[in-house]
């Protein structure tokens, strides 16, 4: 009895640290700066937020600006937003060609651009305004970052590499989770062989 009241409890101790990993943890990752053309494209923003139980309204706004020529200042054009709890692809040269994708806690608050062209060059800002709620007041902090996109006919070495990584990522991923999968088994067999090596002692 001793013996299975033990192994129960290194089964759910184990439990408790996968359920602890399997908390999503926020990273800040500059985003990829070349595309290619006629593929798709994420510009990767990220908002991470030191407490994620804090209540919070997040608002962002992306724009575009095409590269500055000699003397002549770019303007930047508002291209989507997300706000009201949803995002909105706004009216423009990107019209049809963005698609949201970020999270659902708006700490990746990322657009994704379809169907690469060369006109697609240029300079992103993604701005993130969010407002905190506390009891009695309600303090706000803005973020801005820049995306300096160059369109390519072809994907680069750098672009290919880039790939292989994370698929490495992703398998060394699955395999933790197979591992501890199977930790979990392992545990339930012993604590089974002890139930019956019991039942045949008596």
């Amino acid at each position: 009895m001793v013996t299975q009241t033990r192994v129960h409890l290194q089964t759910l101790v184990l439990l408790i640290f996968v359920v602890h990993l399997s908390r999503p943890v926020c990273v800040d990752i500059p985003s990829e700066t070349d595309a290619v053309l006629g593929k798709s494209m994420k510009l990767t923003c990220i908002a991470c937020m030191k407490r994620d139980e804090i209540k919070s309204t997040t608002h962002v706004k992306w724009y575009y600006m095409p590269y500055e020529e000699k003397d002549i200042p770019s303007d930047e054009t508002p291209i989507y937003k997300y706000e009201v709890d949803r995002p909105v692809e706004l009216d423009g040269p990107f019209k049809g060609r963005l698609a949201w994708n970020g999270s659902q806690d708006l700490q990746d608050v990322s657009i994704r651009i379809i169907n690469v062209t060369y006109n697609d060059s240029g300079i992103y800002v993604c701005n993130v305004h969010r407002q905190f709620t506390f009891d009695y007041f309600k303090p706000s902090v803005s973020l801005t970052k820049e995306i300096k996109l160059k369109v390519k006919a072809k994907a680069t070495g750098e672009t290919a590499a880039l790939y292989s990584e994370i698929m490495m990522y992703v398998l060394l991923v699955c395999l933790t989770f197979w591992l501890l999968v199977e930790m979990v088994y392992c545990y339930r067999k012993i604590s089974k062989s002890d139930e019956q090596a019991q039942d045949t002692a008596y």
